[in-house]
């Protein structure tokens, strides 16, 4: 019986068989994509654009599942995917990057009466290009509020005018063309690929790549961490470890008072600012002259420099006797700290 339905068969179909048969024999990954409402047009320019890396073969469903048949059981997982109109891929590009690459393809398209909305269809509030005339009864229509103000058609509110499901009616798809807004997607959708391991669906093959990008930042993060936490050096980490190494040794060295020649200047400068701060607590009774002097030249400082500040050339000649003042009371202030800690 077999051998009567190949005689009874056109050439061409036996032809196109062989070619598909070929094809899958020719390359690593065979896919099954929907054409379902792609213009000519724009199919022909997403052909052009996979032609370096996919080849796309436009044929009847039934001779697809007889060369898929033909081929073997490896291709037979396909066979569930050939419906409605139906194209195949033929390409070297492993699934995930064919995917990608369809889904990147895809252009805006006007909608047409029975579409269903990709997502909630919003028309935003303000004016429009519209002049006065019949539109605005087209609009009132699909429930957009729209009035007439100076001449223009304004939209009075926001409206969703279709929920991401919902069906758009004619009178809907045709007040968005005139708006310009193009809701729906024309491209390739791809149903299947199969590897001749593997079968791929779409859910299987998209990939939140933001989403892998921040784990990886993440990851990085921690290990670095890691790394710094547990004293593990590394060409990325070693610079920080002798930082924070460098770090911890002066703090040890200030706490427990070691006189090394880089500790000693931290020591003495807040040895000073204790003795500073001890000086001003207590009464001019306690003090000597110098530390009294100091004292008062710390007290009168703000002072001085707003009389620095002064454009007049008589104050800036006292102010320079006054500054010669304040280092001799300073010198002395000093003398009385190394007296006071003597």
């Amino acid at each position: 019986m077999a051998a009567i339905a190949n005689v009874h068969r056109p050439v061409w179909k036996d032809d196109e068989i062989t070619n598909i048969k070929a094809e899958v024999q020719a390359h690593e990954v065979t896919a099954i994509v929907s054409i379902q409402g792609i213009p000519a047009r724009q199919f022909q320019s997403i052909r052009a654009e996979l032609r370096d890396v996919a080849k796309i073969r436009v044929t009847r469903n039934s001779l697809i599942h007889r060369a898929l048949a033909e081929v073997g059981e490896t291709t037979l997982q396909l066979f569930e995917n050939v419906e409605g109109q139906t194209a195949l891929i033929f390409t070297d590009l492993n699934p995930f990057k064919l995917f990608k690459l369809l889904e990147n393809s895809r252009t805006p398209a006007p909608a047409k009466a029975g579409d269903r909305a990709p997502n909630d269809i919003i028309i935003k509030k303000g004016p429009t290009s519209f002049r006065p005339g019949p539109i605005v009864g087209d609009l009132q229509n699909v429930g957009i509020p729209a009035a007439i103000e100076k001449g223009k058609i304004v939209i009075r509110e926001t409206k969703t005018v279709a929920k991401e499901g919902e069906a758009i009616s004619a009178r809907l798809a045709e007040v968005l063309q005139r708006f310009e807004i193009y809701p729906m997607e024309v491209g390739l959708y791809l149903r299947a690929a199969y590897d001749g391991d593997v079968l791929y669906v779409p859910e299987n093959l998209y990939i939140d790549e933001q989403a892998y990008f921040n784990q990886f930042v993440l990851a990085v993060s921690k290990a670095l961490n890691l790394s710094i936490n547990t004293a593990y050096p590394t060409s990325l980490t070693a610079a920080t470890l002798l930082q924070k190494a460098s770090f911890e040794a002066m703090n040890l060295g200030v706490n427990a008072e070691i006189f090394e020649p880089e500790v000693l200047k931290v020591l003495l400068s807040k040895a000073q600012a204790a003795a500073l701060t001890l000086v001003h607590k207590l009464p001019n009774e306690a003090l000597d002259d110098a530390l009294i002097a100091l004292k008062n030249a710390q007290a009168t400082a703000p002072e001085s420099n707003k009389e620095e500040a002064a454009p007049q050339k008589k104050e800036e000649t006292s102010e320079e006797k006054e500054e010669e003042n304040e280092e001799k009371g300073s010198e002395s202030g000093m003398e009385g700290l190394g007296a006071l800690f003597g």
